[in-house]
Order: structure tokens, then C-alpha cells, then sequence
């Protein structure tokens, strides 16, 4: 990492450190407001909009961070919607956020729309204050700031216990300046936008899972030595963290592609390689661990809970390999190896969504 990362993650564990709290908290309130106060949801803005002028690639550091102390805060989802909402030319908004691939309608109404929507499994959906999702008025779809405070809310949970919210909007008043005009409308977007967090949130939660099996594995002893020591532990931890490795280098890719035509089909590369190495990392880490890693004083299954959640969260890596082969496939023989070379099939003419 560089400077700035090293600074701003470093930031962000100590306030983590101070406020207190921990993954088993549905929502750490306190935890989230000291890291608005300190700004850390505007990362990917940039500065004329109050951000703070750094990367993608160090905003995204932020996210792995949060990820890999599983945070029960919103600031991957907030962050992203604050983006999304920025580039496309949307009112400010303030609060914690979320967002939803669910399409809604909506109708005109004085000043604005009223819009109709069921958004399901809407990350931390009831202690949003907006929820960014798509709606079609007049045959065009918009990206509308929904205010939760006018949805009926249904509570739920994913596996790691994360809330994964059903809301149900009716006639829900939105102002013209907090539904602008998707870019491009094309709802995939906002899909795209979720796989792409869950991809960097993912390689931060297997590099804590893997540094507390390390851990374990030298602490722990049998036959007089550390576990760490025989060749079968030795090779499951060096599979592991291969896979780590290439995930990470999968997700990094996503992220140096961030604003450009080539940021789609990065990111299904990406949340399909992730996610196969989520899978392999979780299940190698517990097999080290035995049932020390179930219990719930153990920090391990917060991480590996999450990551199986994840994983299915915006497309598991099925629904991606398959619209890459898609793509792929679209643009013929003659142009596969000029693909492979660029990472990008920009002569298909881009990213086929399915």
C-alpha cells in the first residue's frame, strides 16, 4: 500500500478501536456516525463534491478494511450510491444509504414522481435513509433516491445476519432532482455497481479469515509441534492463499477499470473469481481450524459467514461466467485472443449483460 492508503486505513481501525462494538451488532449506530462524521462514505467522490480527492483503488482499500473486521455499518453500500448519485447529477444526499437492482414505476407528480417499488434484500435496508434504485417513467428509467421512511419495511437477515430488508413503496413522493436519468439506462448498471463491492469486500474478508488460520495453525500443537509445521496443513494454507492471490489480482483489475467502458466486464471477471475463491478459502480455513472455528467467541465464521453470503449476493459466479462466455462468444473466433490480450472485448462492443 501506499502512503494514503497506509493513512487512511490506519484511520479507520483506530476509530473502529474507539468507538467499540463488533460484528455481532445488527447496526453499530455509534460506529456509524463517528465514520461519517470523519467522512469515509465520500471516498469515491471527487473533491468538488466533498470527497476526498484519492482513488478508486484507496477507496476501495476502505471497503476490504471494513469487510475484513466485518463492520455491521452500510459504508461499501453508502459510498457506491453516493457515487452513482453524483455521476448522475442528483441531489446531495445524506444519511446512511443503500440500493436495489429492483425496477419500479412511477407516475408524474407536481415537483416530482410518485413511485411504486418492491426492492428485495436491500442491505441494511431498515436503517437507511434512501434507497437507490431504478424506476421507468414515461418509458425512461430513472435513478430515484426512495426514502425508506415512506416504505412499509419487512425485516430480514442473510447468513451472516447482515439485514437484508424487503421495502414496499406506494405512491412514494420523490423529488425531480432525486431521480435523475440513468446514464445510458441500462439497469445492469446498479448490478454491476453491487458485484463489484461484494468482489472487494470478499478479498478483505478471506485476507482476515486466512491470517487467523495462520495464527492458529503456529499456535496450536500436536506431536509436540505447531500444525503449521506438517506438509498437510502447509499445502492447504499455500492453495488458499493462492487463490487468494489471484482474486485479489481479479479485484484489483475491477477497480483500475472503475469509470471506464471496460469496468463491466472487469467486474463479472472479477465477482466470478472472487467468488470461487471465497468458497475454497472458507472451507480450507475451518478444515484447519475444526470446530474451534464455529464457536461463537471465535472471530473466524464472522468472516466466513459473511463470505458465503456474499458470494450469492449480486450474481454468484454461475450468473457471471455465463455472460462472459456470452460476451465472449458474441464476438467470435477471430477476436478471443485479442480479448484474452486486453482484458476487455472492446470490438464486441462491450459487455454483454445477458
Amino acid at each position: 500500500m501506499g502512503d494514503m492508503d497506509t493513512i487512511l486505513v490506519d484511520q479507520l481501525q483506530r476509530l473502529c478501536a474507539q468507538a467499540g462494538g463488533g460484528p455481532d451488532e445488527t447496526f453499530a449506530a455509534a460506529l456509524w456516525a463517528q465514520i461519517t462524521e470523519a467522512g469515509f462514505q465520500n471516498a469515491l467522490l471527487p473533491e468538488e463534491s466533498g470527497g476526498y480527492g484519492v482513488t478508486p483503488a484507496q477507496a476501495m482499500g476502505l471497503v476490504r478494511t471494513a469487510a475484513s473486521m466485518a463492520l455491521p455499518v452500510p459504508l461499501a453500500e453508502t459510498m457506491m450510491t453516493l457515487a452513482l448519485q453524483a455521476a448522475a447529477g442528483g441531489e446531495a444526499l445524506g444519511g446512511a444509504l443503500s440500493g436495489s437492482c429492483d425496477e419500479g414505476a412511477a407516475d408524474e407528480a407536481p415537483g416530482g414522481w410518485q413511485v411504486t417499488a418492491t426492492a428485495r434484500a436491500v442491505p441494511y435496508g431498515r436503517f437507511a435513509a434512501h434507497v437507490l434504485a431504478p424506476v421507468r417513467c414515461n418509458g425512461r428509467l430513472h435513478l430515484a433516491a426512495l426514502p425508506v421512511a415512506q416504505a412499509r419495511v419487512e425485516t430480514r437477515e442473510n447468513l451472516a445476519g447482515e439485514p437484508r430488508d424487503t421495502l414496499t413503496w406506494t405512491g412514494a413522493t420523490v423529488a425531480r432532482q432525486a431521480a435523475p436519468a440513468m446514464q445510458g439506462e441500462d439497469p445492469a448498471s446498479l448490478l454491476v455497481a453491487g458485484a463489484f463491492l461484494r468482489s472487494q469486500q470478499m478479498v478483505g474478508a478471506m485476507q482476515r479469515a486466512l491470517d487467523h488460520t495462520v495464527t492458529y495453525a503456529q499456535d496450536r500443537k500436536q506431536f509436540g509441534q505447531p500444525i503449521a509445521r506438517f506438509q498437510a496443513v502447509q499445502h492447504q494454507l499455500a492453495v488458499a492463499a493462492g487463490h487468494l492471490a489471484a482474486a485479489t489480482a481479479a479485484a484489483d483489475a475491477a477497480t483500475d477499470a472503475y469509470g471506464t467502458d471496460a469496468f463491466a466486464f472487469a467486474v463479472a471477471i472479477a465477482k466470478s473469481r472472487v467468488g470461487e475463491a471465497a468458497g475454497i478459502v472458507a472451507a480450507t480455513c475451518h478444515q484447519v481450524l475444526g470446530a474451534m472455528g464455529f464457536t461463537r467467541e471465535h472471530e473466524l465464521h464472522k468472516v466466513t459467514r459473511r463470505l458465503w453470503a456474499w458470494r450469492d449476493e449480486y450474481g454468484n459466479e454461475t450468473l457471471w461466467q455465463e455472460r462472459i462466455g456470452r460476451t465472449i462468444c458474441a464476438g467470435g473466433g477471430a477476436r478471443l485472443w485479442q480479448t484474452v490480450v486486453d482484458g476487455f472485448p472492446a470490438a464486441t462492443g462491450g459487455f454483454e449483460h445477458g
